[in-house]
């Protein structure tokens, strides 16, 4: 009876036993080693991991300073990572920027160049000796249009107040004019319009356009800016552990071949980017009004023909005053008496020709304005979900192909992943079971770039209606509106934080690893065994 109970006790110790010669760690040396680590303090075979911090404290090839290292090499690659990924299309919006600058400015140049050709065979000396007045004109625009503090409206106003003074000394050159009479009789153009309706309508046009064109230009260079400062977080401590615990544990473990289940993944990476999905509603939000930007600009003719028309509509007005000069000179004189007449003897200047052509955008730069218009709205609602799909994206060359009931990794061993996917932004991550974090502390340099998409927004949203908003008003209330222009720093309002979701955590009946559960090699429990089997050998022998 005893032989029989001793060859039992040899066969079961040999069941517990029999797996316990550690396997070699070849494959992760070979990978260590790809990584530029030195194998020095790499074992041969596994040993005990009770010394980790992160990974598994089952039987491991790593120490605590191979841990250490590919900590540190997770935070590199995963930040390198996101940093790339926002480069791609910060790029994108830099080019569609620098396509459309690009665009714009040469309209400006065009316009120009075309007034100065006309003006000097329709109007000879008269334009010459004002040629400034034209160029400042078209100074004041472009410097609007950079975003310099410039106020379009009054810039407008001063081109024709300038003009005036110019022509109706010009065209009354029989007369001596000092500075106090024309003082007077630029208080009298107000009513007596010595230019038509052109002015008025030339400004409503104008500042339309203008405006519309420097806020979405001002759109696509604050997008780029966000998506750089953004892509630039740095990662916390917690973000990190995770990471690297789903990318390089399964080398530690010895399974090396296994790629993170495809949820498990997404948890781990919507739990290092809560901060940045929380930019999904503004971004949004940014991308429909520059939509909407971009569809005013790009209705037929609206930009082309506005700053290519001015050469021809300015020349229309400067005709109507010499059509209509001696109505407004009898109306001048009785409001501001009849000036004394000049000793000088100069010939009178005749009437002028529009020669400027009647322009409304060519086919060929219509069509070249809608293209670069459509590759920007495209690519613009190509952006809309990236804050939210960033995640997914991360996740696309890591995760494993095989479904969830396959193998793959799971952060302990390669099974199933239970867990439910987390949804999107901060306040979502109260449950998440791979990355430790708290909701109450949203990241700073995040709701920043929040604060200036709500501002973008908002002078979005102006622009469609022409008008530009200065933000130095701090007032919680859209209101008033101007062609101030608020550059960088200087422009500053409150934005309200959204409150967090504070819904009743979700309990999951999966082990997590932050609990110390260990899933290892069944020698680990072999004190339990060998009690078990002792007392078995006890009883058969009493008996």
């Amino acid at each position: 009876m005893g032989f029989v109970v001793l060859v039992l006790l040899c066969a079961l110790t040999g069941l517990v036993f029999g797996d316990a010669k550690p396997k070699a760690c070849l494959d992760l040396r070979q990978f260590y080693s790809s990584k530029g680590f030195s194998l020095n303090e790499v074992p041969q075979t596994e040993i005990s991991g009770e010394h980790l911090g992160v990974c598994s404290r089952s039987y491991t090839c790593c120490t605590s300073g191979m841990e250490e290292n590919l900590l540190n090499l997770s935070r590199r690659e995963f930040e390198t990572q996101v940093k790339e990924s926002g480069r791609t299309l910060q790029a994108s919006l830099n080019s569609q920027f620098k396509s459309f600058d690009e665009y714009f400015l040469e309209l400006f140049n065009r316009s120009e160049a075309s007034l100065q050709t006309s003006f000097q065979t329709g109007f000879g000396s008269l334009f010459s000796q004002n040629a400034k007045v034209f160029q400042d004109l078209y100074s004041d625009l472009r410097h609007y249009y950079r975003g310099s503090r410039v106020n379009l409206e009054e810039a407008l106003n001063e081109f024709w107040a300038r003009l005036l003074e110019r022509l109706f000394k010009a065209l009354n050159a029989q007369y001596m004019i000092g500075e106090e009479y024309l003082e007077c009789v630029a208080k009298q153009s107000e009513t007596l319009k010595p230019f038509g309706d052109t002015p008025r309508e030339l400004k409503t046009k104008i500042t339309h356009t203008v405006i519309a064109a420097k806020t979405f230009s001002q759109g696509l260079v604050i997008s780029g800016e966000a998506v750089r400062k953004v892509s630039e977080v740095y990662m916390s401590t917690e973000c990190v552990r995770a990471v690297m615990k789903m990318t390089y544990c399964p080398y530690c473990s010895g399974v090396a071949f296994a790629k993170p289940c495809s949820n498990y993944c997404k948890n781990v990476m919507k739990g290092c980017l809560a901060n940045q999905a929380d930019l999904n509603s503004e971004w949004r939000n940014l991308a429909d009004s520059m939509l909407e930007v971009a569809d005013k600009l790009s209705r037929p003719y609206s930009v082309d023909s506005v700053v290519l028309s001015l050469p021809k509509r300015i020349a229309e007005a400067i005709l109507y005053m010499q059509d209509n000069l001696n109505t407004f000179n009898n109306k001048v004189f009785q409001a501001c008496g009849s000036p004394a007449q000049s000793s000088k003897s100069e010939d009178q200047i005749k009437r002028g020709r529009n020669t400027a052509e009647e322009v409304s955008g060519t086919p060929g730069a219509q069509l070249e304005k809608l293209v670069r218009l459509s590759d920007v709205s495209r690519m613009l609602r190509d952006m809309m979900q990236y804050w939210v799909h960033l995640p997914r994206n991360l996740c696309l060359d890591r995760e494993s192909e095989l479904s969830e009931t396959d193998g793959c990794w799971n952060g302990m061993k390669v099974d199933r992943y239970l867990p439910e996917v987390m949804g999107d932004g901060l306040a979502s991550q109260i449950n998440n079971p791979e990355v430790e974090i708290d909701i109450t502390k949203p990241d700073m340099t995040v709701r920043k770039q929040i604060m200036e998409l709500k501002i973008m927004i908002n002078r979005l949203k102006y622009a469609v209606n022409g008008n530009d908003v200065d933000f130095q008003d701090t007032s919680d209330d859209i209101s008033g509106s101007g062609s101030g222009m608020c550059a960088g720093d200087q422009c500053s309002r409150d934005t309200r934080l959204s409150v967090p979701n504070t819904d009743k955590p979700i309990v999951y009946g999966y082990p997590s690893e932050n609990k110390k559960v260990v899933k290892g090699r069944s020698s680990q429990n072999l004190p339990c065994v060998s009690l078990y089997l002792l007392s078995l050998v006890t009883v058969l022998l009493r008996r």
